[in-house]
């Protein structure tokens, strides 16, 4: 009988642990995406206690305390941070197949060096022990971020973000890793969203450019652009519900915008084809800098009126969409590759249905400007447990290039998720194993051990640049 979480959790096979323990498990880290707070970074910041590193802002464990019929007051609310941890520790027990039971017991044993199974009989002890090492400096934001062997982080940053931290953490040569913003535009392209008018007059004040045409508004991101180039951005990022690819000439897209100044009605279409618009211009501008663009896709956002009232997005009510996706991202790659301007992109879909259907076109775009120029991005969100990450990993083999995927991302808000790192690479060291020990691929360790290592670091260095 195996112990839960022993040296060998997820590793099936014997080849398995020698491609674990021998190429995947001590290589760096690249974390290309994440919702990191460049700001605790660069103060360093130490955690008054577990509640608020490890519940502060994880929608994947607010979803599931909700779940268990728990008050919200314990969850975003007002109750005390023990509390709060106290009805997590409650839940524990029902989450049971769920990856959140693995990633707490990794984390909890990774950093604290707890073993014990966190329920309501245990909640005391654990609550103690990890307050009290959490006054160490090695449990400091810097203090995990370099106990976790990580060697590049990629914020998510708006374009009027003055990115003072990251040029913090840049002059500051006693700190090693590398912390480097990524561009993400959402707020500029979502014109049908309440707040856009608003946020058009934040950019031109920022950029120092009067926003009253689709031209001034390119002209302000285009300084935005250059702005992050220089503090190191090589990639960017956009949120959306489904592709999109609706084109229509200049004289209708600046009547859009200016009907979306004015905070007027838009009609869906109006919406997708001023996205469409910006999206060609931001992926031609991404090319001439040779950034990578992630392309996020799939996602139903804010289901639960009330509660977005109530506390506002990227609080545990968003879910996976049935959109339909091909025929636009074809059409939006394709615009792009024709004129020679379709930069290095990663897209990602949060409904696993989608999974061949992204995988197989991928393969109509790719270019000589880096192998793998255009990426299936790993498993996302709802998909980042042991079957999701299967599945990703096995629809990509089966279509694409499988060896040079660029691997994993914690996509995470918090300083103790890079042991989904830890969980990815035993998962795909597990399935790589599982193939050679029924000879569906060559029992060469070697060969294997380099597919390995370079999915779990250097094909990510390698592609944007690191």
């Amino acid at each position: 009988m195996r112990k839960f979480i022993d040296e060998n959790f997820m590793l099936q096979n014997e080849t398995a642990k020698t491609l674990y323990f021998k190429y995947a498990k001590d290589m760096p880290i690249i974390d290309y995406h994440c919702h990191l707070n460049p700001k605790e970074i660069a103060e360093n910041k130490k955690y008054e206690n577990i509640t608020e590193l490890w519940l502060g802002g994880d929608h994947y464990k607010w979803r599931a305390i909700r779940s268990n019929g728990v008050d919200e007051k314990y969850i975003t609310g007002t109750a005390e941070p023990k509390e709060k941890f106290m009805k997590f520790a409650e839940t524990m027990p029902y989450l049971l197949g769920n990856p959140i039971y693995h990633w707490t017991h990794l984390e909890l044993k990774r950093y604290f060096g707890i073993d014990k199974i966190l329920s309501r009989e245990t909640a005391e002890e654990i609550w103690d022990t990890c307050n009290a090492m959490l006054k160490s400096d090695d449990l400091s934001a810097r203090g995990l971020i370099l106990k976790s062997n990580v060697e590049v982080i990629c914020t998510t940053d708006d374009p009027v973000d003055n990115l003072e931290y990251h040029r913090a953490i840049r002059e500051d040569k006693s700190f090693p890793v590398k912390v480097l913003p990524a561009f993400r535009p959402d707020k500029a392209l979502n014109i049908h969203l309440d707040g856009f008018s608003e946020y058009i007059g934040v950019l031109g004040k920022v950029s120092g450019i009067n926003i009253t045409s689709v031209s001034a508004l390119k002209e302000a991101l285009v300084k935005r652009l250059d702005f992050f180039d220089k503090n190191g951005c090589k990639v960017s990022d956009h949120g959306l519900d489904y592709a999109v690819y609706e084109i229509a000439d200049t004289a209708d897209i600046e009547n859009i915008f200016q009907k979306g100044l004015k905070g007027r009605p838009l009609q869906q279409f109006e919406a997708d084809r001023f996205k469409t618009h910006m999206l060609l211009f931001l992926g031609r501008e991404y090319a001439k800098r040779g950034w990578a663009m992630q392309l996020h896709l799939g996602t139903m956002r804010n289901n639960n009126t009330r509660m977005f009232k109530l506390i506002g997005p990227d609080t545990g009510f968003d879910a996976m969409g049935d959109f339909c996706q091909a025929k636009s991202l074809a059409g939006f790659l394709d615009n792009l590759f024709s004129t020679g301007e379709l930069p290095k992109t990663i897209i990602y879909c949060l409904n696993p249905c989608d999974n061949e259907v992204i995988a197989c076109l991928t393969g109509c775009f790719q270019g000589t400007e880096a192998p793998g120029k255009i990426q299936f991005g790993t498993a996302w969100w709802f998909n980042d447990h042991k079957d999701g990450m299967e599945k990703h990993m096995i629809a990509l083999a089966n279509l694409g290039l499988f060896r040079r995927f660029v691997g994993m991302l914690t996509d995470s808000r918090s300083f103790l998720s890079y042991t989904r790192h830890e969980y990815f690479r035993r998962i795909l060291c597990n399935l790589v194993g599982r193939w050679a020990e029924a000879g569906e691929v060559p029992m060469d360790i070697e060969m294997l051990g380099a597919m390995v290592r370079e999915i779990c670091y250097y094909n990510a260095k390698n592609y944007f640049g690191f």
